[in-house]
């Protein structure tokens, strides 16, 4: 697909995306995954989309045996073309698709002891060491610990309540007393 014409398309993929509230990163990722397949199998036109099955099956199973993705990884080029192919093209997918699953990978996961983490908290000052003692101590995801607002924090609860968090959905959590000081300086 010539350049314009993908802009033209990205942008449809854009806007109905944000019709149905889906957010920044999973737009971002979604037209990420519809540009490789496109760019895959050399698109021209809208009529190369045609086939959608056979297409998006060769386009997973190029992921998984050349790329070597995760299964996870996979999963998600596979919801990002259907729902490209439902929602932007309104060509529902009737067959299956029949792809070569990616080959999950036992890892165990890396995990800081608590002397670890002491030490890097050490290192840090001001707002970064805060930002990181809510990760750590509250389960706050990045974003949700830099948009934190005053009203979200419950200090006689020790709660703080998260707002549009993932998948746009509110939460509560706790955090430790020995922050308290730290929130106190941040937010007087």
């Amino acid at each position: 697909m010539s350049s314009s014409k993908e802009k033209r398309l990205l942008d449809q993929v854009r806007e109905i995306m944000r019709l149905h509230h889906y957010s920044i990163h999973t737009e971002r990722t979604y037209t990420d995954w519809i540009k490789r397949y496109v760019q895959y199998h050399r698109m021209n036109s809208r009529e190369d989309l045609q086939d959608g099955e056979r297409k998006i099956e060769q386009f997973l199973t190029h992921l998984a045996v050349e790329c070597h993705v995760a299964p996870s990884t996979q999963n998600q080029a596979m919801n990002a073309l259907v729902f490209f192919y439902k929602k932007v093209l309104k060509t529902p997918l009737g067959g299956e698709i029949n792809a070569v699953r990616a080959k999950k990978k036992m890892n165990i996961p890396v995990v800081l002891t608590r002397d670890e983490v002491r030490q890097i908290i050490h290192l840090l000052q001001g707002p970064s060491q805060l930002i990181v003692k809510l990760l750590y101590g509250s389960g706050l995801r990045i974003t949700e610990a830099v948009r934190l607002r005053v009203k979200d924090i419950d200090y006689q609860m020790k709660h703080i309540t998260v707002r549009s968090g993932k998948g746009a959905k509110d939460r509560v959590t706790t955090f430790p007393e020995s922050i308290i000081p730290l929130l106190e300086n941040q937010f007087p």
